[in-house]
């Protein structure tokens, strides 16, 4: 099933991109009763929009800001035919799905599929400074209450899993693979004869474990199910940073990050426990990290540097929140816990979309279960070509 989520257009189309049909395996959906397949065809336009006093040029489906509504009953197939009339490239993702072994429609350009290529982002990412980034976040098209000339807005906090017999929380209760991932800024040398305007000269880079990852030019997906690994990706992702500091304190002065094409392997079924730690290096921030393909259990957070021996103990593993979008603290650090039941490759990212392009990404390859309905189906026959 491909989805939307909005953000600024030259962003949006710069990273995500995708023009075809897309469907949602409607063989792999569970319900009580079966369902029909709805059809829906989301035509991709240039609109103007007026939001904080100013009127603006944006990408939009069918010219609509929200987006137009999909309606679908539990079981139902979803059948979206994505037709690209802007100039620049687009992809669709929707939050709240579960891509149950249907990651050939997750969205994410060369990590389930194959794009058309990026025009707008390239600048920016030439010169290390950071892109045009947007106004405003918007929820329902609209600003939060924090920016000026905005309409007022009020949100949750601290929600809680019901945990009932009904609406049980599954949070593994015991974990077999441990994860430690640090977050944030650091900077990649300008080349030669070049100006650069990151911090002293330099790039401005983003990573995870000190790793900023590299998009290839081939999907990930396809290069994993048909066993063409070579050249495109390696499997050795560290767990662990590799160099233990005082992650929120005074960072060092050596910001300059690793660059690669690294994914985590982990066998299905596996109960995995990862911490995501917020870094001062170039500022504190507090990151939304966004996991395709899952949903999780946040279990802990708090600020500073995380205690392996002192914070477990106070997880919550009763009735933790479940997320597929948490945010790291600033200056602190989030426990989340999931099982891997989805099979495929999955993109695990920073939201802010600067953040994004500077490489504050990475990718899990779930394996294969034993059983034919724990096994990613192959790829559907109108996925874009590379």
């Amino acid at each position: 099933m491909c989805t939307s989520s909005v953000l600024s257009p030259s962003i949006f189309m710069a990273f995500f991109v995708a023009v075809g049909c897309f469907m949602a395996y409607p063989e792999v959906v569970t319900a009580k009763q079966a369902g029909i397949t709805r059809h829906y065809t989301f035509n991709t336009k240039l609109k103007n929009i007026t939001r904080l006093c100013q009127t603006k040029s944006i990408v939009t489906v069918n010219g609509k800001f929200p987006g137009p509504r999909v309606v679908a009953r539990e079981g139902d197939g979803l059948v979206v035919k994505v037709v690209n009339h802007v100039p620049n490239n687009i992809s669709i993702h929707w939050h709240g799905i579960r891509q149950l072994r249907s990651g050939w429609a997750d969205g994410p350009s060369y990590i389930t599929q194959c794009p058309i290529q990026t025009a707008i982002i390239n600048q920016s990412l030439q010169t290390g400074g950071g892109p045009n980034v947007s106004d405003a976040y918007t929820f329902n098209g609209l600003p939060g209450p924090l920016y000026n000339c905005s309409a007022k807005a009020n949100f949750a906090s601290k929600f809680r899993s019901l945990a009932t017999t009904m609406f049980p929380a599954n949070v593994p209760q015991t974990v077999d693979k441990k994860f430690y991932f640090t977050v944030g800024l650091g900077t990649n040398p300008c080349p030669k004869n070049q100006t650069c305007q990151g911090p002293n000269g330099t790039k401005f880079a983003a990573s995870m474990n000190n790793i900023s990852f590299a998009l290839p030019t081939t999907a990930l997906l396809q290069s994993y199910f048909f066993s063409q690994s070579n050249g495109v990706y390696t499997t050795d992702f560290p767990a662990f940073p590799l160099h233990q500091v005082n992650y929120t304190g005074t960072p060092p002065n050596n910001t300059l990050v690793s660059n690669g094409t690294k994914l985590v392997v982990i066998p299905f079924n596996t109960r995995v426990e990862v911490v995501l730690q917020d870094t001062s290096i170039l500022g504190a921030e507090s990151h939304p990290l966004h996991f395709h393909g899952y949903n999780f259990y946040v279990v802990g957070q708090g600020f500073g540097n995380f205690d392996p021996e002192n914070d477990p103990p106070k997880f919550n593993l009763v009735d933790p929140v479940e997320r597929n979008t948490i945010g790291v603290p600033s200056g602190g650090w989030v426990a989340i816990r999931f099982q891997a039941d989805n099979p495929g490759v999955w993109l695990m990212h920073c939201h802010f979309d600067v953040h994004l392009s500077w490489g504050l990404r990475m990718a899990w390859i779930v394996l294969d279960g034993k059983l034919p309905n724990q096994k990613l189906p192959p790829p559907p026959s109108d996925l874009p070509k590379c």
